[in-house]
């Protein structure tokens, strides 16, 4: 794969892994007490214009 491929990859990747975690933290925040509670979690990643649907599920331990 090129340069220009792997830089533009590693760039969305931040975006989303940093994005995400704001998110997810912001969501948290306003569910209130998560103390003990386990959450599930899913990340759908799909691109356009080429055959992709990646599906990651794992879980979220509340604070």
């Amino acid at each position: 794969m090129s340069e220009d491929f792997n830089m533009s990859m590693r760039k969305f990747l931040k975006q989303v892994g940093v994005t995400s975690q704001q998110a997810i933290e912001e969501a948290m925040r306003k569910a209130g007490d998560t103390s003990g509670k386990t959450y599930e979690a899913k990340m759908v990643l799909t691109i356009d214009g080429v055959d992709l649907e990646h599906v990651v599920i794992g879980k979220i331990e509340g604070s």
